[in-house]
């Protein structure tokens, strides 16, 4: 019940779903959510996607979620995605979260190549790709009509090589 109601408090923020896919999810969609999350709703041995929750260190309080999706398994391809409760924002969680998904993806997984897409006017969002190494590979400029708006997106992308040759301090 406790990661339902950290869950909801920010997926059913309008702030963190105006970039999503969703709209606000409720008490109940988060439940939904967070219970296919817990259980695995996918195949252990060939996810499609993972996802990891991001706590604080020091009292355990659920802040963010991290997705890490399987685009294409034989070019050993994935995406990565997440969400965070803006009243953590700007304290550098996300900027030591993210890497320990990369680090599976590229380890535990032996992904080639992981992308990361965002709305261009999610500048947390791509700032935070940037500051993580990832490369800006694209612009679509009103590639897709979403939530009744021309969307501009960024692509950032890295492959298993250039995370390899980061210096990631121990991460």
């Amino acid at each position: 019940m406790a990661d339902v109601d950290a869950v909801h408090a920010y997926h059913g923020l309008e702030a963190v779903a105006c970039y999503q896919d969703w709209e606000p999810r409720s008490r109940v969609e988060v439940a939904t959510e967070v219970a296919k999350w817990a259980d695995g709703g996918w195949d252990r041995q060939a996810p499609e996607a993972i996802v990891f929750a991001v706590t604080l260190r020091d009292t355990g309080a659920l802040i963010g979620d991290i997705v890490l999706l399987f685009r294409d398994r034989d070019a050993r391809q994935g995406e990565i995605g997440f969400s965070f409760n803006p009243s953590h924002g700007g304290k550098g969680y996300a900027t030591e979260a993210v890497p320990a998904v990369f680090s599976v993806g590229f380890g535990h997984f032996n992904l080639h190549r992981i992308l990361g897409r965002c709305d261009a006017r999610n500048r947390p969002s791509w700032q935070l790709m940037q500051r993580l190494g990832m490369r800006r590979e694209a612009h679509f400029r009103e590639h897709a009509l979403f939530k009744g708006v021309w969307d501009e997106e960024f692509h950032y992308a890295m492959l298993a090589r250039e995370w390899a040759e980061m210096d990631r301090g121990g991460s």
